[in-house]
């Protein structure tokens, strides 16, 4: 069966709302609405501290692994600030995408990929500071097939379904979907949990004991 092609049209946040997200860290979304949490075997391929925020709109490739043709049709739906999602259901024998895929990607400006079977190339990618990538795995053994597949549909993904249009957020500790319908509310209360978080260290640092930043019970002495 060829690879199938959604005109299901899907609202997507704009480029003035992406930038609203940007400095939300994932744990917090993750405190906040924990279903949202992806897999967190699917990890950032750079070390802690080098890897750039991703923060940009779903842009959906389910991959019938070893067969990559949904990855090859998605790229001319991938528009600036987007950020193409693979779904392989897990498999990992063959890698999705590597070095010329992704670095089409970001010369078209695409936020990221995010994979959750194998990428290859990735000492090249790596070295990328504008461009995030996140894995289940890595493995040389490339695809075999590009016939097969489905594009801007919602896909199983790291255990959550991802529809396109979704807001996905990563950092080192990893990644979240956030329903488009949600994501106003979500935003809100995020920032809400980030300012008592910022008042948390302010009095932690002059001295304020943490029972009473943290509003605790007196312990049972024994």
């Amino acid at each position: 069966m060829p690879v199938t092609l959604s005109q299901t049209h899907h609202p997507h946040c704009t480029d003035a709302e992406l930038d609203l997200w940007r400095g939300v860290p994932v744990s917090i979304v993750v405190d906040l609405e924990p279903q949202l949490q992806i897999d967190p075997a699917i990890r950032p391929i750079k070390p802690a501290a080098q890897q750039p925020p991703l923060v940009g709109r779903a842009v959906t490739a389910h991959c019938e692994t070893p067969d990559f043709g949904a990855v090859l049709h998605a790229l001319d739906q991938v528009q600036k600030g987007d950020v193409l999602v693979i779904a392989t259901a897990g498999i990992t024998s063959h890698a999705m995408i590597g070095e010329i895929l992704c670095g089409h990607l970001r010369d078209k400006g695409a936020a990221g990929v995010i994979c959750d079977g194998a990428i290859r190339d990735v000492n090249a990618m790596g070295s990328w500071p504008d461009f995030s990538v996140y894995t289940r795995a890595i493995t040389p053994r490339g695809p075999d097939g590009k016939t097969r597949g489905h594009v801007q549909t919602p896909v199983k993904f790291g255990g959550i379904t991802i529809t396109p249009g979704d807001l996905i957020l990563g950092d080192d500790d990893g990644l979240v979907a956030v329903p488009l319908a949600s994501a106003a509310r979500i935003l809100q209360i995020a920032q809400e949990k980030m300012t008592a978080e910022e008042s948390w260290i302010k009095q932690l640092k002059s001295g304020v004991a943490v029972a009473d930043v943290f509003g605790l019970e007196p312990a049972v002495k024994s």
